[in-house]
């Protein structure tokens, strides 16, 4: 581990130090500084990160571990507004994959420390929206490990959309971080289903006396005529292909 690595360095400069000439023991020194601080900083993550799968950050925390160097490690920060009354019904939509994401990396067996994910939302870190000059939420960026981060770096919510899977490829391409999403089962369909059937059932039980509107034309009709309305309405067509709620021109960058 880093912190392990560290130990080890600091018991060589002790045992060294005495050997070395009086001008090298300053540099030497700063090393080992840097190094500890690093281990510091890698030991507080993953604290945080064994409490919750998606680490909260105000501003200070904020250029502490993001920011400031030494890093060896990237950072996923999605800078957002959750607060009721910031009224962003997009954010809450995209926390959720965010979660969902992060939870997935948590709890597999690929977990380390060499990527976290965090939130700063701008009730705790307005200071950090105004460095950045963000004016928009959700935002999704990446902090290399290495330099500072690119246009790349800025996921095109826009154009993409904020589903796990999209943000996982993106991690992919800007970390080498694979990410397989797991879900948590949702049981709402078989709700709804278990729901249609007991009340079908229970309308035919109570007419089974009388079932003369199973051959009733014009029901069939227009149950028919319902379901060509929503198919060519496009319904179906979102269903399969899951497009993004907005897209980006790539030519004036209006948003339609």
């Amino acid at each position: 581990t880093n912190r392990g690595n560290c130990q080890e360095i600091a018991t060589m400069v002790r045992c060294y130090l005495c050997f070395l000439p009086p001008g090298d023991v300053p540099t030497v020194c700063v090393c080992v500084c840097v190094c500890n601080l690093l281990s510091e900083k890698v030991e507080q993550m993953m604290e945080w990160s064994s409490r919750r799968s998606v680490i909260r950050m105000n501003g200070d925390k904020f250029r502490r571990f993001v920011k400031a160097p030494p890093r060896n490690y990237s950072v996923i920060v999605m800078f957002t507004a959750l607060q009721p009354q910031r009224q962003c019904s997009v954010c809450r939509q995209a926390n959720e994959e965010y979660q969902v994401l992060a939870n997935s990396w948590r709890y597999s067996s690929a977990f380390s420390n060499k990527l976290f994910f965090t939130v700063v939302d701008y009730d705790e870190g307005a200071d950090v929206f105004q460095q950045l000059n963000m004016n928009s939420a959700p935002t999704f960026m990446h902090f290399p490990a290495k330099g500072k981060p690119k246009r790349a770096d800025t996921f095109d919510l826009q154009r993409i959309g904020f589903a796990s899977e999209q943000l996982a490829k993106w991690i992919a391409d800007r970390t080498d971080v694979q990410i397989r999403v797991f879900r948590p089962p949702n049981y709402s369909g078989t709700i709804a289903l278990a729901l249609l059937v007991s009340l079908v059932g229970g309308l035919l039980y109570l007419r089974r006396n009388n079932l003369e509107f199973i051959y009733n034309k014009t029901g069939w009709a227009m149950a028919a005529l319902c379901v060509v309305f929503a198919m060519t309405s496009g319904q179906m067509w979102n269903h399969i292909r899951g497009p993004p709620y907005a897209h980006k021109n790539p030519q004036n960058g209006q948003v339609v």
